[in-house]
């Protein structure tokens, strides 16, 4: 069923951004009269799931989930039609076209990737508004359980004061801004210290293992859940929202504080100090063998809040507000995916090991469907499309653009040799990125 609510999401969300690109330049072509023969979603090579000719255009879904593509008469184009480019010019083609005309359509997808995105951001803003823990209610430091962050000298219980000299208000912005990072400034037993990042360390992330969990964890209770019936404790007159803050006598703030003082009463009984409404009860408990109390923990960022843990904080938006909120949160994410394509081109970084294909993002999506989730990571795979495809390729948009603009400043048109020669070379490129991509998708899952 995980596999299931997965795959929907993902195929749900590439279907949209596909569709709406390849809309970008349809709307245009078809303005300036321009004739589009195909408009598919997905590549039909050799056949196709479902075609229907409407107007001059077939329509249709391709078996081959890649991408999509509309198909413009009179332009050199990955179906590499020389035929059609042997004969003379036409009104309705592409190449027929003003050079201020071309360049609007091969804008086009981008354009809607980007205003797609934007769209999604407001909407967001007005209709969930933000949550978000804030940083300066953490007192006690986080959890540092991911290798890689020990490797550099962090430790459970640091508190984070800054990243390259930048303080964060909220949990989410500290945790990404550990991609960029040089050097930390943190507290360690009321000491301030600093902690210097390698410079392959963005790489040494893309290699942590899925058992570290997130970078940063917060320090939470030993909250009850449930008591699992099959355990040994099944009949203590433990409930749930109990919290346990002592084991005999000696008190114990966080979960990850039990597990080493669990170990020293292993197949033993303890005296355990359970804060129960506001009061401290005493209530007798069994350690098995494996140090564990068999009880299910559990517990939300809103109930640690009213135990005084964190604060949660919540803002809403008006209709008017959210148009400003929503833009600075796409200005944010647009930043962000270019600082990773940053470290990403920059090799001593190591950030191009963690270059994922189709499993990476299909891992991105939940395993449970939330329509939040699903919208905010259309709105970043849309921008991270926008710039992709704005990157000078032959075979991308922004190959296709980088020629339009030499012809706009030179006053010559690339011959149809050139062209076909670079969208070749373009293909081989692409070609190139899609098997590293997934292949590091494979690579990853085997070594994790």
């Amino acid at each position: 069923m995980e596999f299931v609510i997965r795959i929907s999401q993902f195929l749900l969300s590439l279907s949209l951004l596909i569709v709406l690109h390849e809309l970008g330049h349809f709307i245009p072509a078809k303005l300036f009269k321009t004739r589009v023969e195909k408009f598919y979603l997905f590549f039909d090579i050799k056949y196709s799931l479902f075609k229907k000719k409407i107007g001059g255009t077939e329509y249709g879904i391709g078996w081959l989930p890649l991408g999509g593509y509309v198909k413009i008469s009179g332009m050199i184009d990955e179906s590499m039609d020389k035929e059609q480019m042997e004969q003379p010019p036409q009104p309705w083609e592409f190449r027929s076209k003003s050079t201020w005309q071309r360049l609007i359509i091969m804008l086009g997808g981008v354009t809607v990737n980007f205003i797609l995105a934007w769209v999604i951001y407001v909407f967001m803003s007005g209709f969930y508004g933000d949550t978000t823990v804030a940083t300066n209610s953490i007192k006690d430091g986080y959890i540092v359980n991911n290798t890689v962050l020990k490797d550099v000298g962090l430790k459970t219980g640091d508190q984070i004061v800054s990243i390259n000299g930048n303080t964060y208000e909220n949990l989410s912005d500290l945790s990404y801004s550990f991609i960029t990072a040089e050097k930390a400034t943190i507290i360690r037993d009321g000491q301030e210290m600093i902690i210097d990042f390698p410079v392959d360390f963005p790489g040494r992330l893309t290699k942590s293992k899925k058992e570290d969990g997130p970078l940063l964890q917060i320090r939470t209770p030993f909250y009850v859940n449930k008591i699992i019936d099959s355990m040994h404790n099944a009949a203590v007159d433990l409930k749930k929202g109990d919290v346990i803050v002592g084991i005999n006598n000696q008190k114990l703030k966080y979960f990850d504080q039990f597990d080493p003082v669990l170990n020293r009463y292993k197949n033993q009984t303890v005296d355990a100090t359970v804060l129960r409404d506001h009061k401290e009860i005493e209530l007798k408990l069994k350690v098995d063998k494996d140090a564990k109390l068999g009880i299910q923990t559990g517990g939300s960022y809103d109930i640690f809040d009213e135990l005084g843990y964190l604060k949660v904080v919540r803002k809403e938006y008006t209709f008017t507000e959210s148009f400003g909120a929503g833009s600075t949160k796409f200005v944010k994410q647009f930043k962000k995916y270019g600082e990773q394509l940053k470290l990403i081109f920059t090799p001593s970084t190591g950030a191009y090991q963690g270059v994922g294909g189709f499993y990476a993002i299909y891992n991105v999506f939940p395993d449970t469907w939330s329509w939040e989730f699903f919208w905010r990571i259309t709105a970043f795979l849309s921008i991270m499309l926008g710039v992709l495809n704005l990157l000078p390729i032959p075979a991308l948009d922004g190959g296709h653009v980088m020629f339009l603009l030499f012809e706009m400043i030179s006053g010559k048109k690339p011959s149809v040799k050139f062209l076909e020669r670079a969208q070749l070379v373009g293909f081989i490129i692409l070609i190139m990125l899609v098997l590293f991509a997934n292949g590091n998708d494979i690579f990853k899952a085997i070594t994790n």
